[in-house]
């Protein structure tokens, strides 16, 4: 019996486990082709899987408009030491990243650079 259920998940894993790598789009939703950069004001930062997301405010143009960076996910990001207060509400950033093919205020993350200059060390996707 217990072969019998051994079996019945190892073959429903098998299964599932296409449809999940399916369903992550990666960066493939952003134009790596250009790459924009934005003063940044920090509103809001998700330490998250599957991608950790900076939500922030940057002048575009005349106004000022809410934009969202993707990162590499939690773990990718812990790796280079960061925690959940790494960047706070408020902060100032530069941020350069892809835009999103589909024209949202929306990039994938590539540098971020602290309000004295340096870098903080990011990961992503190849």
């Amino acid at each position: 019996m217990r072969q019998a259920l051994f079996t019945a998940a190892v073959f429903c894993g098998v299964l599932v486990a296409p449809l999940t790598v399916m369903g992550h789009h990666g960066y493939s939703a952003f134009d790596k082709n250009n790459e924009v950069t934005f003063e940044a004001m920090v509103l809001v930062f998700h330490f998250t899987n599957p991608h950790s997301v900076i939500e922030f405010e940057a002048k575009t143009g005349a106004e000022v408009r809410k934009w969202e960076a993707e990162l590499g996910s939690r773990i990718q990001l812990s790796q280079h030491g960061w925690k959940a207060t790494t960047i706070e509400p408020g902060t100032k950033l530069t941020i350069s990243g892809y835009p999103a093919k589909n024209g949202s205020s929306s990039i994938w993350a590539t540098k971020i650079l602290d309000s004295s200059g340096k870098e903080i060390k990011i990961t992503r996707e190849n």
